[in-house]
């Protein structure tokens, strides 16, 4: 059904038609519509949202691949987690930031802002001619990568109701799947054939065509609404959250615990975390609102997704080393192995999905997925010198499936149990916790990595070989110098590898039990059946009791005559 309504102030031009939907509790006050997208117009918003989030998932399928390379070509094993952590640090600082922009300026445009400044990191990633100016760069594509997911997730919310959502789920384990095959191909095809730098590249194309395709099916109703952007309290955050990721990767390993460096930085890190609290609580517009966390099932939520993300990264990264410099397989064909994961992903998300949509209970799903992610992080441990790839894949099946029957859950419950006006930075709440996860773990797993190195090589490996083998300075290592050395030499180089790798398995054991624990307390809330365009906000309610309407604005460049004809 769809009905002409009259233009009021900067609202809809006369004429446009806007789909109406029955409140499932009456009318929303103020009489005003309330706005719905037919299944067709969905899948078009979903055409745009999946190929920004396919340069997102690429990214991270490619460079996971391509980062023993990389290294190597740029000389530094000790940093390798940075490459990966200044991605997740920007993106974490940054993801906040999105829900409030978008508030402002439309999701549409916050949405292709996020694509571009990625690519901008990308070209200039693929340009570094040293591990410092890498680091930087992957700093800007993450700075665009924070925008990818939490905008695509919060514009899900606004087109689909929480006890649809599992029908659509298909459609982004398909954008995940297609992205596990590709960038694994591309990613060894460039670092074998051509040169890594066009893992890098290789987004620019790709995210043109997301421009262009996302400026045509990205025409969303959007409601203007006014914000002060807490700046103030994003840098807090930045120089807290770095200080303790300074910690974490230089504690133990480039300096003592006890040196005036890691007790400065601890003693910064406390300190700028602190103050962010407490300017928060005061802030006119918090970039992370302390009322979110008088939602239960935000507090659970987040406190899953960061350790999710914890185990997640440590698996993704440390994994392709493993199959590269122990198997000795090509970056390729180490991609290829770790399919297996992101099908167990894949397959678990998409039949969890469904079941929720018909039946409206989730919390057994997160569960279950903990418990598997705990087996699987036990399973990894026991990878060995001659675990066969048969072996490997079995154990990487069982922590996918445990992550996709979790990962997607978390988000959902959220944003079904915020109110309406709140979805935005709820969901960029939760994307935030996702990404200081992964950021922490893998500075955390990159951490216990180089300290088992510098334990064990001058244990295990023979004679001065031992000696010689420096982990703390710039250690890198290709397949082709590990063979360059005597047999003896090889087998302790080898398993010093893994049994430094068995220690960062083994401390995600825990991590996931405590996962577990949690997933025990989220509650049970009845889903949605209005999504949060079909449910009127707050603000719009007391603006058109009190005036009419007459302040709030729709971004008419967003909304184009008869786009949402029923």
């Amino acid at each position: 059904m769809s009905i002409d309504t009259p233009a009021r102030g900067n609202d809809l031009a006369p004429g446009t038609e806007v789909a109406a939907v029955p409140a499932p509790d009456g009318p929303p006050a103020g009489g005003g519509p309330v706005v719905a997208l037919t299944h067709r117009q969905i899948l078009m918003v979903f055409s745009g949202l999946m190929l920004g989030m396919f340069l997102a998932a690429l990214d991270q399928t490619i460079v996971g691949t391509a980062l023993p390379t990389i290294v190597n070509s740029l000389h530094g094993l000790n940093h390798i987690s940075w490459v990966v952590t200044a991605y997740l640090l920007t993106s974490t600082i940054s993801t906040p930031l999105y829900g409030k922009l978008s508030d402002q300026f439309g999701r549409k445009g916050i949405f292709q802002f996020a694509i571009v400044v990625f690519l901008v990191g990308s070209a200039l990633s693929g340009l570094s001619q040293n591990m410092g100016q890498l680091i930087a760069f992957r700093g800007i594509q993450g700075l665009g990568a924070g925008g990818l997911m939490a905008m695509a997730m919060t514009i899900i919310a606004d087109v689909v109701s929480p006890r649809d959502r599992g029908r659509y789920m298909g459609y982004f384990g398909a954008t995940f799947a297609l992205s596990s095959v590709a960038g694994p191909l591309l990613g060894g095809v460039f670092t074998d054939d051509l040169s890594w730098r066009w893992i890098f590249y290789i987004n620019i194309p790709i995210g043109i065509v997301a421009l262009i395709v996302t400026s045509a099916v990205l025409k969303l109703p959007f409601r203007r609404q006014s914000h002060q952007i807490d700046f103030l309290g994003a840098g807090l955050m930045m120089l807290g959250v770095t200080s303790a990721l300074l910690v974490t990767v230089w504690g133990g390993t480039q300096y003592a615990w006890s040196s005036p460096i890691i007790v400065s930085l601890s003693i910064a890190a406390v300190a700028f975390i602190g103050v962010f609290v407490l300017w928060e609580r005061k802030a006119p517009e918090p970039i992370l609102p302390p009322s979110l966390f008088h939602i239960g099932i935000f507090r659970v939520a987040s406190c899953v997704t960061f350790l999710l993300a914890m185990v997640m990264f440590g698996a993704i990264i440390y994994l392709p080393l493993y199959l590269q410099l122990v198997d000795g397989v090509s970056a390729m064909v180490s991609g290829l192995l770790m399919i297996p994961l992101m099908l167990g992903f894949l397959v678990t998300s998409i039949a969890s999905g469904q079941i929720v949509s018909r039946t409206g209970r989730y919390k057994l799903f997160p569960v279950i997925g903990s418990l598997l992610a705990v087996l699987g992080m036990l399973l990894l441990t026991h990878l060995g010198l001659h675990t066969s790839h048969l072996t490997m894949s079995l154990y990487v099946v069982v922590l996918g499936a445990g992550m996709g029957m979790t990962m997607n859950f978390m988000v959902l419950a959220t944003q079904n149990a915020v109110p309406p006006t709140q979805i935005g930075t709820a969901t960029a709440g939760v994307t935030f916790f996702r990404s200081l996860g992964g950021a922490f773990g893998t500075s955390l797993f990159g951490a216990v990595f180089i300290a088992g190195l510098s334990h064990w090589i001058p244990v295990l490996v023979p004679g001065a070989a031992g000696k010689s083998i420096h982990v703390n300075g710039s250690f890198s290592m290709s397949p082709a110098e590990l063979h360059a050395f005597p047999t003896p030499v090889q087998h302790g180089i080898l398993e010093s590898f893994v049994r430094s790798l068995h220690s960062v398995f083994l401390l995600g054991v825990p991590i996931a039990l405590v996962m577990f624990g949690l997933t025990l307390l989220l509650k049970q809330v009845k889903l949605r059946t209005s999504s949060g365009l079909e449910r009127p906000s707050e603000d719009l309610a007391m603006s058109d009791a009190a005036a009419g309407a007459g302040d709030a604005e729709f971004d008419e460049d967003l909304v184009g005559p008869g786009m949402l004809a029923g």
